[in-house]
């Protein structure tokens, strides 16, 4: 028999794929057998080359997921290159940091814009293609910030919470049709978008002293989360925002 977490033969894209957690993604995902389509506005040749030695099919998207014209051509292209795309994660995203009270509109639209907005509409556009065909898995990527408040983040926080619930309600809508929408809220990992905090002595030691793994997460550590959500092991999982965090909300 299979694997239950075997991807052989399916085709993912992964938005946001060049760094960090979506990079991490897009390795595990490759190592389970999926193709990959890595989709971001720089180059994907580091995350090609670590690809490669899985001998998975791998292509590159150049595009700004900011620009709300720019989502329809990106999943044509992604199904014209895989025959049918069966899986879609939501990686891409952004993050501004102050404090509320000197928090600028500018700000606020630039990162609701793109990690809710955009990603709606990214996954509509994919969900119009897996639903006809009565199959497929949508993976959002939330945070911890999609159960708690954080501080000097008001836009990055509401826009995650938004994504919860968004996750819920497709996987109400969608669940009958085939398609599965779950999510994923990564802890504190080692990404471009915590690298202020780690900067700052006082506040990352106050974040590690609350993680009881003792660590801050690696990209490649949410790959397992990604693989089953993904996979058919998942079939019968719907809505579900599942914190890879090392222990953190259970403290």
């Amino acid at each position: 028999m299979s694997s239950p977490f075997d991807l052989s033969g399916r085709w993912a894209v992964v938005t946001g794929a060049n760094t960090g957690i979506g990079q991490g993604i897009a390795v595990a995902l490759a190592q389970a057998g999926a193709g990959v389509i890595a989709v971001g506005r720089s180059g994907m040749e580091e995350t090609e080359s670590l690809i490669a030695p899985t001998g998975r099919p791998f292509h590159a998207i150049r595009a700004d997921l900011a620009q709300m014209e720019a989502l329809e051509p990106v999943i044509a292209e992604a199904e014209e290159v895989s025959g049918g795309i069966e899986i879609l994660v939501n990686n891409a995203g952004i993050i501004r940091r102050a404090d509320s009270l000197d928090f600028t509109e500018a700000d606020w639209d630039a990162v609701i814009d793109l990690n809710l907005k955009s990603l709606f509409f990214l996954t509509q556009a994919a969900a119009r293609r897996m639903i006809p065909r009565g199959r497929g898995k949508i993976v959002n990527i939330a945070s911890l910030l999609s159960f708690q408040g954080g501080i000097r983040i008001p836009s990055y926080t509401a826009s995650k919470s938004g994504l919860a619930g968004l996750t819920r309600l497709l996987a109400c809508e969608w669940a009958a049709k085939g398609v599965n929408v779950n999510a994923i809220a990564p802890g504190y990992f080692v990404t471009n978008n915590t690298e202020a905090l780690r900067q700052d002595e006082k506040r990352s030691s106050e974040i590690l002293g609350r993680i009881p793994a003792g660590r801050w997460g690696n990209p490649g550590d949410i790959g397992g989360a990604a693989v089953f959500l993904a996979s058919p092991a998942a079939d019968y999982v719907h809505g579900v925002v599942l914190p890879v965090d090392g222990g953190w909300l259970a403290r």
